[in-house]
């Protein structure tokens, strides 16, 4: 993968969208950031710990590493940084963890998951976080793919784990305490542990949303070229009057830790220097509690909780004024949502990004106010990273402007899917395109969009009808609390768009009048022609709706139909 570390020809390259008509090929328009060479030994953790200002770090005024809300424990970074060593001498000296086992992690969110992450990773042994809430017979599926040493979990949930190798360590035990206090590592040294960038860092588990469970095998080197990325180009990129050293951004993390989107985030904060505020369980109010309590700058959220802030009444009881920034992925963000977000939030912004799993999360973002007005985007292409826009019928390139399947290449695409080589091969092609299964375009200033997922798309006749926009529209009625939009089966049209609807509390809009409020705004073939109510609407832990849950509940239940 050569090609995607050095910038192209720029004469074969429109500076304006990055794409070489020769090659068929989108670049990066960001300027390149300098990495470690790949043949370098370092794991994420000593590249992730080298970057902290040394600010944070200093004994006068240390920064606030890490915040627990719900206990409100605090700990600084020269805490932070002491626990990991500690932590890692006792697992040296008191397991047989060896370089290259794979550890399964299942915890809520706490001030000691990022200690254990680092440790973890310093040591070479492979990380694998799962949902806390994940049922016996998934955690049973999940074990048997990636084939786990140890389990690190807490007394609640330790009875789902079945018996491994080397045990299992309770995060609210006595014995893990007093790890993460080894007398011994105040004068002992850390025995250096080797590690390859070219070597498993995380496995990390697909959300499942098409198909069954996958584990997204990702290298320390996937890890330090996507923090490498965020962390030069906020330097690069900062203004002359904002000082990235001295402003200490608090940032709450509402999405789940062993998401890939929670996951790389709180590597990132920590890589930054910023405050990192963890809540053991998400609660609408208790994010709005912490965002006045700790004076939150900042907030990586799914699109759901954006429509949730619009749409809140509750919101108003609380001092939002430090929000400056919320950072939206997981899902597209509708233009009209983040419309009517900046219309009640006028002193936030809004920055899109795009990534799955398999990119390590980051593949497309926006930086800085002019691109977040680009509403509807997702952003540019990230730095070192490539695109292609391909027919999925014709396996054509296709230019600015064309929507087709975005297959992506770059440093920080995964290895593969643990134990799935069919998968892996139809996902990565020889050349290294991993193909994500989005149906997107680029416009001519290099701006990406994502219409929907190419198997999501709602066959109505001839027609292809994307979910997200009806989505988006129905988001937008100040009766609709939250929606979500299925494809069901008809005779004579093969499939029509159905939406499953929240109602706002004291509303009593009917299927009529959603379907009315639809039409008004697109095209015949795109009508919601069935509409269903229901209390909430399922979704993953990173906000991406659950569809096949829905299909199922409309095969299986009578619905309003017009």
């Amino acid at each position: 993968m050569a090609n995607s570390q050095t910038r192209p020809n720029s004469t074969t390259v429109d500076p304006n969208s990055g794409f070489n008509p020769h090659s068929r090929t989108f670049h990066s328009l960001r300027p390149n950031v300098p990495l470690p060479p790949p043949s370098q030994p370092l794991s994420i953790t000593e590249y992730a710990l080298s970057l902290i200002p040394s600010a944070a770090t200093s004994t006068d005024g240390a920064t606030t590493a890490l915040i627990d809300a719900a206990a409100d424990i605090r700990l600084s970074y020269p805490l932070l940084l002491r626990r990991i060593k500690s932590l890692s001498i006792s697992l040296q000296s008191f397991t047989p963890l060896k370089k290259g086992h794979v550890a399964i992690i299942l915890t809520p969110p706490s001030v000691h998951v990022p200690v254990l992450y680092f440790s973890l990773l310093s040591l070479g042994i492979v990380i694998s976080p799962a949902n806390p809430l994940s049922s016996p017979a998934e955690l049973t599926h999940l074990i048997q793919l990636v084939n786990p040493k140890i389990a690190f979990t807490t007394s609640k949930t330790a009875a789902k784990i079945p018996k491994l190798p080397l045990g299992t360590i309770l995060l609210d035990s006595p014995e893990f305490l007093s790890m993460l206090e080894n007398k011994e590592s105040v004068t002992s040294e850390l025995e250096r542990v080797e590690v390859s960038q070219s070597e498993p860092a995380a496995i990390l588990f697909s959300s499942g949303t098409t198909g069954r469970v996958k584990g997204v095998l990702l290298t320390h080197g996937n890890l330090i070229a996507l923090i490498g990325g965020f962390f030069h180009l906020k330097h690069m990129t900062a203004a002359p009057e904002e000082s990235p050293e001295e402003e200490n951004w608090v940032a709450l993390v509402t999405v789940p830790l062993f998401h890939v989107f929670g996951f790389f985030m709180l590597i990132r904060g920590l890589a930054m220097g910023e405050t990192m505020v963890l809540m053991e369980r998400f609660d609408f109010e208790g994010m709005l509690r912490a965002v006045e309590k700790y004076k939150v700058n900042y907030m990586p959220v799914s699109p759901p909780l954006v429509v949730a802030l619009t749409k809140s009444e509750v919101a108003k009881k609380y001092d939002l004024s430090s929000l400056r920034l919320l950072g939206s992925g997981g899902a597209p963000l509708g233009k009209e949502v983040a419309e009517s977000f900046g219309a009640k939030f006028p002193n936030v912004e809004i920055v899109e990004g795009y990534g799955l799993t398999e990119s390590s999360g980051g593949a497309a973002r926006m930086i800085g106010p002019d691109e977040a007005k680009r509403h509807g985007s997702v952003g540019r292409l990230a730095e070192q990273m490539e695109a292609r826009i391909v027919d999925p019928i014709t396996g054509e390139s296709l230019p600015p402007g064309c929507r087709g399947e975005l297959w992506l290449r770059g440093p920080t695409i995964m290895k593969g899917y643990v134990g799935d080589e069919d998968a892996t091969a139809q996902t990565l092609d020889s050349e290294g395109w991993l193909k994500t299964g989005d149906l997107c375009y680029f416009d001519s200033d290099g701006f990406l969009y994502i219409v929907d997922r190419l198997k999501e798309l709602i066959k109505y006749k001839a027609y292809q009808v994307p979910p997200a926009e009806l989505e988006n529209i129905l988001h937008n009625n100040p009766e609709i609390a939250d929606a979500a939009v299925v494809p069901y089966p008809d005779e004579e049209a093969g499939q029509i768009p159905m939406a499953f609807v929240v109602r706002k509390p004291g509303s009593s809009i009917n299927a009529a009048e959603v379907m009315e409020f639809v039409a008004k705004q697109v095209s015949p073939y795109k009508k919601i022609r069935r509409v269903s109510f229901i209390n909430s609407i399922p979704k993953s832990p990173a906000g991406k709706i659950l569809r096949r849950q829905l299909v199922d509940l409309a095969l299986t239940s009578s619905s309003s139909k017009l």
